[in-house]
């Protein structure tokens, strides 16, 4: 039942990276889009209905999100390590 616990907690810092990378990604993407030449093409093209401020809030609300798991992880693996000595 304890490495139950262990396996969730490992899962949800590989969730929290990988959103960290496509949060990032968001970002990047909005400011590239912004700064394309034919911005009306460009961005219904990459981004769709959604402005350049729109992706970069959902990549920084992403990251936000990323940053809450991966310290709820951490915490959860370091109460078990030291419940367990």
């Amino acid at each position: 039942m304890e490495e139950t616990g262990m396996i969730f907690s490992k899962i949800a810092r590989i969730l929290a990276i990988v959103a960290i990378a496509l949060g990032l990604v968001d970002i990047m993407l909005a400011i590239s889009v912004a700064s394309m030449e034919p911005y009306e093409t460009a961005r219904a093209r990459y981004l769709g209905n959604s402005t350049p401020g729109e992706k970069i809030d959902r990549g920084i609300y992403t990251i936000l999100f990323a940053v809450a798991l991966g310290t709820l992880a951490e915490i959860n693996l370091s109460i078990r390590k030291a419940i367990e000595q």
